[in-house]
């Protein structure tokens, strides 16, 4: 007599709303109603973007922790009832994501703050389905997160835009404070915040989801816009006139903000899937994002994808700020896999930057000190170095900055110093025959 599984809750039925209820008639939602009384629900079904399937290669490196602990989409650890492998089987299975986005009162957070629209999207049918959770009033907040808890135990992989830093908090906040609705368990958590830093910032500066839309996804092509968009920092305010009696028609707009962010979501995934898909082209991509993926795969370990497509990115006409920082790059990566031949002609390809310079220098110093053995070529570059690094210090009032700049010159004085010896004990050695001779010579005469 085994226990039956148990059958994740379906939808709530939703009850069309009357004549009275104008709210609901404008948001073109539905009433949902469970035990712990009413909410709005809003559902619609897209067509694009349409279903991605994860590359296993793409989610191996998206969920890799980097040395520096960053948290870019990697499986939560906490509060987890997913071992590690059912944490990857939920990953692998499309069909049990959640795209999570929230509309709040404020943006700092803390326990005043209601997440009073909660926007949930999944692959269905090829497109994608958007369900919306909408608290006419604060009393319905129970019966919203009832719900919102039930979509996450048929679908734990959630996938948010800064969800880790805001919304899952928020709502994990609103779930302890009900006292009666358990936090919901995910099996894991993927926020595409800040892969998309390291992939776009170099070119947008701003990697704000809607700068993405328009200049990496192409939105209009894919059948949405934000011409008529409405402005984030307004949103609470929207919210509070409307609790306060006042016209509801701005939330209209804030739906439709939150209904597009939930599609520039998705669309995103699909762009940093086919990106780092290792079967993928990458013709079409610009230099500069090319460039901003060789780091990416870099900090995940992938060093041999990083450089071959850091040498893609040189060979696709990056830009002139860009290139040092991509020289640099290769350099570091041929240091670290033992090739110093090549790190060096890198190096003194950068010895004549005013920014890297310094470093190329020290750094050739450091390869003619310990494997070409030439110490006359080394103390030149630690010269070198040391020259440039005292024609660039400026006054600063950072203490940091100027106790590492002497740290570096207190390094390469010492550097330069030592290799003086090694030169005086070589050059000492090398006479030392020389002066031996004529007194063989003499004992023989004797």
């Amino acid at each position: 007599m085994k226990p039956a599984r148990g059958v994740a809750p379906r939808p709530a039925e939703l009850r069309a709303p009357d004549e009275t209820d104008s709210l609901s008639r404008l948001l073109g939602a539905g009433i949902a109603r469970n035990h712990y009384g009413e909410h709005l629900a809003i559902r619609n079904w897209f067509s694009t973007p349409e279903f991605a399937e994860p590359s296993r290669v793409a989610l191996e490196l998206l969920t890799k922790t980097t040395a520096a602990k960053r948290a870019d989409l990697k499986i939560c650890h906490y509060k987890m009832d997913a071992t590690p492998r059912q944490a990857k089987a939920a990953l692998e299975n499309p069909e049990k994501w959640l795209f999570l986005d929230t509309e709040t009162t404020g943006l700092a957070g803390g326990t005043g703050t209601y997440a009073f629209l909660v926007g949930l999207a999944w692959w269905d049918a090829g497109g994608l389905q958007v369900e919306q959770l909408f608290l006419r009033d604060f009393s319905e907040e129970h019966s919203l997160l009832h719900e919102l808890a039930a979509r996450l135990a048929e679908r734990p992989v959630l996938v948010t835009f800064n969800g880790k830093s805001f919304d899952w908090p928020l709502l994990e906040n609103r779930f302890t404070m009900t006292r009666a609705i358990k936090v919901p368990q995910l099996a894991a958590h993927l926020d595409l915040l800040h892969p998309a830093r390291a992939l776009w910032k170099l070119r947008l500066g701003s990697v704000r989801l809607v700068e993405l839309e328009r200049h990496v996804l192409d939105a209009e092509r894919l059948g949405w816009h934000r011409g008529d968009d409405v402005a984030s920092a307004q949103i609470p305010q929207f919210y509070f006139d409307y609790l306060r009696g006042g016209t509801a028609d701005p939330l209209a707009g804030v739906v439709k903000h939150n209904q597009m962010d939930l599609r520039g979501l998705a669309t995103l995934f699909g762009k940093i899937n086919s990106l780092l898909d290792e079967r993928q082209s990458l013709a079409a991509e610009a230099s500069v994002d090319l460039f901003g993926l060789s780091k990416f795969l870099q900090r995940r370990g992938d060093n041999e994808r990083a450089h071959s497509t850091c040498v893609k990115a040189l060979g696709a006409g990056l830009p002139a700020e860009f290139r040092p920082r991509a020289t640099r790059e290769l350099a570091m990566m041929a240091k670290r896999r033992g090739d110093g031949e090549s790190a060096a002609l890198l190096w003194h390809e950068l010895a004549g930057d005013p920014a890297d310079g310094v470093e190329a220098c020290e750094q050739l110093a450091m390869h003619y000190e310990r494997r070409a053995k030439d110490f006359e070529q080394a103390l030149a570059f630690a010269q070198l170095a040391l020259a440039k690094l005292q024609r660039q210090r400026t006054p600063s009032r950072d203490p940091y900055a100027r106790e590492r700049t002497r740290r570096l010159e207190e390094k390469l004085m010492c550097r330069a110093e030592r290799l003086r010896h090694r030169i005086g004990r070589s050059n000492a050695a090398n006479r030392a025959p020389l002066l031996a001779k004529p007194a063989a010579a003499s004992s023989g005469a004797q």
